[in-house]
């Protein structure tokens, strides 16, 4: 059966109980006339020793509330009561009052009760063999070091043990709070890959989209072959914009839940964007409106995937930026250093209102890719036209 709350660990009512079992243990031994032990005069009352084993009882319900007061009171007690002779059940409780101290009494109560316990330790030796004369004396000290010594021992050693569980769950917390911020921190790193991946992906196609619709619409008397060239660049980025999102979606989703009931793992196959396919992206940005000028500068040679990836990205963005903000061409230089690969790219801005409106997400994102990689990366207006420039580092060369 389980105890009553009030009777849990660490509440008062256990305390109390505590000290109330302490009281009538004493009472017992004195009804049962083994206490007190020692008596000088005989003439002496043995009521007398009754208020020192009441004091050191209720030095006992005072151990959690007052551990100073409580050692004091019982210090007390023992002191009147070996002046009147010695009881075992005063003796006996002072033992509980001197464990109590040391487990739940500050830091430096403990360290003074070991040093005055063993100084009165060594004391009671020689003060017994200097008394009867010889080793035998030494008993004395035996006395003070199982009702004094020992009870504190005990005590430090129960509160060393329970200090170091408290700071081994300390720090558990804190290795759990690390974690959950790590995974904070990972879910929120993959958020923003993902929102970059997203918006590179959709931006380019549906720009070239938006503005060949938008062309069709405003521009009156259009003839049927620039209507269907229209039609076809929406028709292409269309599909290619559908054929990048289906290779991410099969990224995103866990392995095996591709194939139906009972079919073995499906591992997608990802077809990553390199810079080696920027011709195929400059072809279609072409067909899209976009007078493209490339310059290559350097040989161009493998690239580490992450860097081969970027580069892409943000040659993409920056083309599709050109598109829907610039007069109708740019220029794109793509430079292969011995330790970085230097991508720029170059428009006329647009004078007044005009072309597709943006919310800076791919400059945000092409940043980002940029800082990942340790590189840099500065896009702004020079000598009178939009630059986008980006360095990023291949760990090559010295």
């Amino acid at each position: 059966m389980r105890s009553p709350p009030w009777l849990d660990s660490g509440t008062l009512g256990r305390d109390l109980l505590l000290a109330g079992a302490s009281l009538a243990g004493g009472l017992v031994l004195f009804a049962l006339g083994w206490q007190p032990q020692v008596r000088p005069n005989a003439q002496l009352p043995s009521a007398l020793f009754l208020p020192p084993l009441v004091a050191a009882s209720v030095a006992v319900g005072l151990r959690r509330v007052a551990p100073r007061a409580s050692l004091a009171v019982g210090t007390g007690a023992l002191v009147v009561d070996t002046a009147l002779g010695s009881s075992l059940g005063t003796v006996l409780v002072y033992t509980q009052v001197l464990y109590d101290a040391c487990v739940y009494g500050p830091p430096r109560l403990w360290r003074w009760l070991l040093r005055i316990t063993v100084a009165l330790s060594v004391v009671g030796v020689v003060v017994g063999v200097l008394s009867y004369g010889q080793w035998r004396g030494a008993a004395l000290g035996v006395l003070v070091v199982l009702a004094g010594l020992l009870p504190v021992l005990t005590g430090v050693s129960v509160r060393q043990y329970r200090d170091q569980a408290a700071a081994e769950r300390a720090r558990a917390e804190q290795t759990a709070r690390l974690v959950e911020l790590d995974r904070r921190q990972a879910v929120s790193a993959e958020r923003a890959r993902m929102a970059r991946e997203l918006h590179d992906v959709v931006a380019n196609h549906l720009s070239a989209v938006a503005i060949h619709a938008t062309a069709v619409l405003s521009v009156p008397g259009l003839d049927r072959g620039q209507v269907d060239s229209a039609l076809r660049v929406i028709r292409e980025s269309s599909v290619q914009g559908l054929a990048e999102m289906r290779q991410m979606i099969e990224v995103l989703r866990d392995p095996g839940t591709s194939g139906g009931p009972g079919a073995a793992p499906v591992t997608p196959e990802v077809v990553t964007a390199r810079l080696a396919e920027a011709d195929a992206l400059v072809e279609r940005v072409r067909a899209a409106g976009l007078a493209v000028r490339v310059h290559t500068d350097g040989t161009p040679g493998a690239l580490p995937v992450g860097v081969d990836l970027a580069a892409y990205r943000i040659v993409q963005e920056s083309l599709t930026n050109a598109l829907k903000h610039g007069t109708g061409e740019a220029e794109l230089t793509i430079a292969y250093r011995p330790a970085e690969v230097v991508l720029t790219v170059e428009n006329p801005v647009r004078r007044g209102a005009g072309g597709l409106p943006g919310a800076g997400a791919g400059l945000i994102g092409m940043r980002e890719r940029a800082t990942l990689l340790a590189g840099r990366f500065t896009a702004g207006p020079r000598d009178g036209r939009w630059q986008v420039r980006a360095a990023l580092p291949t760990g090559e060369g010295g």
